[in-house]
């Protein structure tokens, strides 16, 4: 089911949390709302499921304007960060619970709960209780309870947030495995952009109320529209260095990956210094200073370089992106020619 954010405002005392909010979710997609706490990406998930109100715009799910719409009668699943399981019920009951809310046969609701509970691997659970859960199988019959009532639209605020670190990493897997499997229009929520570029078709990034930018995953981590997105976007995040071209300063952007590092001199790269070498197994990063400035390159694990010794770097002209440096909005390179570069 399509859904549509119309000029959508909310305003809490004299704070405006959303401003003007125009997005739309095409059917079968999975959007994610990736942005820092506080920027408001969860009051905007709140409002599509009618659990708040909104000042201004509409909100459509399909053609239907649903602003004064009851939560109930809106036809969206919602998954919430603390997976809101009753205690006094198994996990048969917790799953089962929209469905007998709506009166559905006793036959009926057996069937959908137990195929639920298999699609997320409970089906040997059902008679437990949440206590007797581990925060991985709740946060599953959090997911069971929602897929169950096979709505038009599933909502995520964060699901995976209570994980642990591995355990998050599995979760995130299975999440992309449902939704390739189900086919359902999904908005997910979460400050995480390893996340964010898994399970996305598409990221709006939000900051301060607003969308910054929406697009693909590798377009936003390619071409992010300012040096917030180059930064909040990639772990380490982009590097930015500031120059000076034709009287213009400016910010040169370069991920981590593209930095060519080499331990030995080089003709066509510009001499820095190793500040430090991070081994984390599979690839190694190095902190370089070149100029008073910094920047990190990520190579191989197997490559070795030592504090204190030089260093020699090189960023490739196709992989570099320039920024305004006073706005943080990306600029064509053709208007600061020539080409940046380190040297």
């Amino acid at each position: 089911m399509q859904v549509k954010f119309e000029r959508v405002s909310k305003r809490f005392g004299a704070h405006d949390v959303l401003r003007s909010i125009d997005l739309d979710v095409a059917d079968g997609e999975c959007l994610v709302l990736l942005g820092p706490s506080g920027c408001g990406k969860t009051t905007l998930l709140r409002m599509l499921a009618g659990l708040d109100t909104i000042d201004a715009g509409a909100i459509w799910i399909g053609n239907r304007r649903v602003n004064d719409v009851a939560p109930a009668d809106r036809d969206v699943a919602m998954v919430f960060q603390n997976y809101a399981l009753y205690p006094h019920f198994s996990v048969f009951d917790n799953i089962a619970f929209p469905l007998r809310t709506r009166r559905m046969g006793r036959g009926e609701i057996d069937r959908r709960v137990r195929a639920a509970a298999e699609r997320v691997g409970l089906a040997d659970l059902l008679a437990r209780r949440p206590a007797q859960l581990s925060g991985g199988q709740q946060q599953r019959v959090a997911l069971a309870r929602a897929i169950v009532r096979q709505p038009t639209v599933y909502l995520m605020d964060e699901p995976l947030s209570n994980l642990d670190a591995q355990l998050r990493l599995q979760t995130r897997t299975e999440l992309k495995r449902l939704h390739q499997e189900l086919g359902t229009t999904m908005i997910y929520v979460t400050h995480d952009q390893g996340e964010a570029m898994t399970l996305g078709t598409r990221i709006a990034i939000m900051r301060d109320g607003a969308i910054v930018q929406a697009g693909a995953p590798m377009e936003l981590y390619r071409r992010p529209a300012d040096t917030f997105v180059a930064t909040f976007l990639g772990s380490p995040p982009m590097n930015l260095i500031e120059e000076a071209r034709n009287g213009t300063r400016v910010l040169v952007g370069v991920r981590p990956e593209d930095v060519d590092v080499v331990s030995s001199a080089a003709t066509d790269h510009d001499e820095a210094r190793t500040v430090v070498a991070e081994q984390l197994g599979n690839e190694t990063l190095v902190t370089v200073e070149y100029r008073g400035q910094r920047l990190i390159a990520r190579v191989a694990g197997y490559r070795q370089f030592e504090p204190g010794q030089p260093a020699w770097i090189r960023l490739p002209p196709d992989r570099v992106l320039l920024f305004d440096a006073s706005s943080g909005a990306r600029i064509d390179a053709a208007a600061v020619l020539p080409t940046p570069s380190l040297g």
